[in-house]
């Protein structure tokens, strides 16, 4: 049986399109009141508080120049990154032994339970992201006591379908 799309927009009570529907959230109206750490802003567009989003989260991140995150996973929660300014320099694995850069355009997916390092690789320009995470809740869990890699292995970042 093939559901048209009236069959899944009706229910009981029509639900009020005007106000749970489209959000438009204007540069303006960013929310930086939000979990920061030193050396980056955050500001939060998409919230379940602001927007009703049941299952993730999405705003923006600026890295000021030359900075850099402690190691650190965010549990299971899922990210992606969007570059729009500047160049991301990400460094993942236990001991951060792997590294990549993306620039302008470019997407960084971080699954998962991965410890990981962002890091402004400019010291003269901000580096500005929109962040998208698969869940609510600000989890950072901070790897004060890993021995970090002195030499990570560059990584070209290309899919299994693209080799």
């Amino acid at each position: 049986m093939t559901e048209s799309a009236e069959d899944w927009t009706k229910s009981d009570v029509d639900p009020d399109w005007r106000t749970h529907g489209v959000h438009v959230v204007r540069a303006t109206d960013l929310d930086s009141n939000t979990a920061q750490t030193p050396g980056m802003n955050r500001a939060a567009a998409i919230t379940a508080a602001r927007h009703g989003a049941a299952s993730l989260w999405a705003g923006t991140v600026d890295i000021h120049a030359g900075a850099a995150t402690g190691a650190h996973h965010h549990g299971p929660v899922e990210s992606v990154i969007y570059v729009v300014r500047g160049r991301a320099r990400m460094r993942w694995g236990a001991r951060l032994e792997f590294v990549a850069e993306a620039g302008p355009g470019d997407f960084i997916h971080v699954p998962p339970f991965v410890p990981h390092q962002e890091i402004n690789a400019s010291d003269d320009e901000t580096l500005s992201c929109v962040l998208v995470r698969s869940g609510q809740e600000p989890i950072v869990v901070n790897l004060d006591d890993i021995e970090i890699e002195t030499s990570p292995e560059t990584v070209a970042w290309i899919d299994d379908l693209h080799r």
